[in-house]
């Protein structure tokens, strides 16, 4: 009979154990303090009551501040915007005024049949466009103005009042 050998089977091995002295803490027990009971003294009690409400109250009026001042920002934000358009508009307006002077000015340029109707045309014209002209920048000016009173006055109201309640 012939024998036939068998090599040892093959074993798990079994992890080693992480070195204890290298991640591990020492173990100490801690003390435990008894605190005896205290009584708050009242003098350090009211300052703490008075503190806490002190800064109820200031956080109150920051509160209230804020609110106010952003409420007077929407409001001039809105004012500007509303101001911006209308000036906007204003501009077009004087533009396509312009633009249809010279369109009237070029038409009535080629019906021209003499160099004095020449001259009197665009002396006419030009008289007309620079009363236009001044009238259109009165007019911008004014709107200017208008949309920056109305823009920056609950601004300036809102610090007047505010340097009132402080003063």
């Amino acid at each position: 009979m012939s024998e036939v050998s068998q090599a040892p089977k093959a074993t798990k091995a079994k992890p080693a154990a992480p070195a204890a002295s290298v991640f591990e803490f020492p173990k100490f027990e801690m003390p435990t303090f008894e605190v005896p009971h205290m009584e708050v003294p009242a003098a350090f009690r009211e300052f703490a009551e008075k503190s806490v409400s002190q800064a109820k109250d200031t956080y109150e009026r920051m509160k209230s501040a804020a609110e106010e001042a952003t409420d007077v920002l929407e409001g001039t934000y809105a004012t500007a915007t509303k101001g911006v358009a209308d000036y906007g508009l204003k501009v077009i307006e004087a533009v396509r005024a312009n633009t249809n002077a010279t369109f009237d000015f070029c038409t009535d340029f080629v019906k021209v049949k003499s160099y004095s109707e020449l001259l009197e045309l665009s002396t006419s014209h030009a008289r007309k466009q620079f009363e236009a002209v001044t009238a259109q920048t009165k007019d911008l000016a004014a709107l200017a103005q208008k949309v920056m009173t109305e823009t920056t006055e609950p601004v300036r109201d809102s610090v007047n009042k505010a340097f009132k309640k402080n003063g």
